[in-house]
């Protein structure tokens, strides 16, 4: 068997950031007000840092504004919840991303639960979640929705097709499964309690890693013909998947860095300009 084709999420994403700078522009024009994306950041964690500085400069690239709230290692739930709610309520901002992670002292879902749902462009709040699971008008999770995107771009038919999901995170896995089984694919979700992972996978015709454990996904599991979308990003630029031996077996697999990634952020970019425009009533 060839080797499988690889998805390229680098040149997919500069494509939907190039349409939303040039509606953003648009709608600069149409109403006189820019975009806003407000980043909220708790401490100084160096990952962090750089991953905030890079959506700085992708805005500024896409046409949107950037708002960086840079909060002390030492927030409290009280205050960042409170910063969250005043950037909700101010209509100069129309879109806030609350930087992972934030701290263990900090309840992140009571943080996450103050954004407005109308400004929750990352779509990591319940509303979003329900809004998304069941098919209606709202903001999907950024990575699971450039998946899809993703997906769509080298037409793969997911109807029918076995799904498995490896991860069950509350902004990825879980929603990622939603929004299989809204294109009616058949899912399963696994995670680090699941039995014989390896004979689960090897019934998979679309296999998502997004775990957070480096190679876990070994080649020899993956069907052969499968699709295979690694989510997964650990030191060393090296993804969930062993990607040597997958890259054998899979038709279409996604590289890391270079696949998911540059799709998270594009959909980040192409929620705000949505939300804005709505907020603004165009």
């Amino acid at each position: 068997m060839s080797q499988a084709r690889l998805m390229d999420g680098t040149t997919l994403a500069r494509r939907i950031v190039e349409e939303t700078a040039r509606k953003a522009a648009e709608l600069t024009d149409r109403t006189g007000t820019a975009p806003c994306l407000a980043t909220v950041l708790v401490g100084e964690d160096p990952a962090s840092v750089t991953y905030v500085r890079m959506k700085q400069n992708r805005c500024r690239k896409a046409g949107i504004g950037s708002r960086r709230v840079a909060l002390p290692a030492e927030t409290t739930t009280e205050e960042l919840v409170g910063t969250l709610r005043s950037l909700s309520q101010d209509p100069s901002v129309h879109g806030i991303l609350l930087q992972h992670p934030v701290g263990e002292h900090i309840d992140e879902r009571a943080a996450f639960e103050a954004i407005a749902p109308e400004k929750d462009v990352d779509g990591v709040t319940f509303a979003s979640f329900a809004t998304m699971s069941f098919g209606l008008p709202g903001f999907v999770s950024c990575t699971p929705g450039g998946i899809l995107r993703l997906l769509d771009a080298y037409d793969v038919d997911l109807a029918g097709k076995r799904a498995v999901v490896v991860g069950r995170s509350a902004i990825l896995g879980k929603p990622v499964g939603m929004l299989l089984l809204a294109r009616d694919a058949t899912v399963t979700y696994c995670h680090s309690r699941t039995r014989e992972l390896s004979s689960v996978v090897r019934e998979a015709d679309v296999v998502v890693a997004a775990v957070g454990r480096p190679r876990l996904v070994r080649g020899q599991d993956i069907k052969p013909g499968a699709v295979v979308i690694d989510a997964g990003y650990n030191e060393g630029n090296v993804g969930d998947v062993d990607f040597d031996s997958a890259v054998e077996r899979a038709s279409l697999i996604t590289p890391v860095p270079g696949g998911v990634g540059p799709m998270t952020i594009a959909t980040l970019l192409e929620q705000t300009v949505d939300a804005a425009a709505r907020q603004l009533g165009v």
